[in-house]
């Protein structure tokens, strides 16, 4: 099988799909360290592989010792995010409640005036920071986002929680690579609201529903979406015998005679799953476990596709 451009096109997808996250709801995600978080990432994939370093430093193209200083080099910097100038303003305006353009201009003098103006008017019609005042009298005031932000970091804990629990704090620190304060401020959160729970084996969570208009779903809902679908064709391409799954593409206009039954297609496979899981979750909450168990995730998706 060429699977180069397979590779070709996937890289192509993903990137739009990071693109739409980066830049969703206004807001503008650090993109510097992106490529470098890939590589990373491609080669712990590549070693649980048993794949050797030797055999890795060819795939990307370069001599084994300059792939071990890469890696070592970027390993090391792992942690440090890179900032934009987007994200430096906004943070010094949040630090300082309330500040005048003269005072943003001059903390940033050493960059681009007109693209420090230019941030600060895509961070007011982004809905992040409010304006007040005219010409010099201009001043900016951070908007409150932080509830958003909690529940966007709740959602991804319940997430991981309930696709790895019972998981312990390490393990689900370096799944979602959130900083300390971060994760420890959400468990907390999640736990006095009892949608988590703790026992001596680690967090659980048992159900997790992502609704899009709940603040925190949408971001939770594509990780999901993409994990079970990058799970799925994994599975396919190593041959196991429950691994797959289909793609229908149906062309239908308003007054097609089936046009309501493709649209609500989802909407009625969701429900008779829904119904199917609570059958199995009110067996299983009484029936013993055996030794070994199988978890089979479903993947749904679908949208309406373009006018043609």
């Amino acid at each position: 099988m060429n699977v180069d451009p397979v590779i070709e096109a996937l890289v192509g997808e993903m990137a739009k799909l990071i693109v739409e996250l980066a830049t969703a709801a206004g807001h503008r995600a650090p993109l510097a360290d992106v490529g470098d978080r890939l590589f990373l990432e491609l080669v712990a994939a590549l070693k649980a592989r048993d794949v050797s370093g030797k055999v890795i430093a060819d795939m990307f193209g370069l001599a084994l010792r300059s792939y071990q200083a890469k890696v070592r080099r970027l390993s090391e910097s792992a942690s440090a995010r890179g900032r934009t100038l987007w994200e430096a303003v906004l943070d010094h305006i949040r630090e300082a409640e309330r500040i005048n353009r003269a005072d943003v201009l001059n903390r940033f003098r050493y960059d681009d005036e007109a693209t420090v103006r230019g941030v600060l008017n895509d961070l007011v019609e982004s809905g992040l920071i409010y304006r007040t005042g005219r010409h010099d009298s201009t001043a900016y005031r951070i908007a409150e986002a932080g509830m958003a932000d909690a529940a966007e970091s709740d959602a991804l804990v319940r997430l991981t929680i309930n696709r790895l629990g019972p998981v312990d704090r390490a393990r689900l620190r370096a799944h979602l690579k959130l900083d300390d304060a971060t994760l420890d401020t959400a468990l907390a959160r999640l736990e006095a609201a009892g949608r988590i729970e703790r026992s001596a084996d680690g967090w659980t969570c048992e159900t997790v529903v992502l609704r899009p208009d709940v603040p925190g779903g949408p971001g939770a809902a594509v990780l999901d979406h993409v994990q079970a679908v990058v799970a799925t064709v994994c599975a396919r391409l190593q041959g196991a015998p429950t691994g797959g799954g289909s793609t229908f593409r149906f062309e239908v206009w308003p007054e097609h005679p089936h046009a309501a039954a493709v649209d609500g297609a989802l909407d009625d496979l969701r429900g008779r799953l829904g119904e199917l899981r609570a059958a199995v979750d009110a067996h299983n909450a009484d029936a013993p476990r055996p030794g070994t168990t199988r978890e089979v995730t479903i993947y749904l998706g679908q949208h309406g596709g373009d006018d043609g």
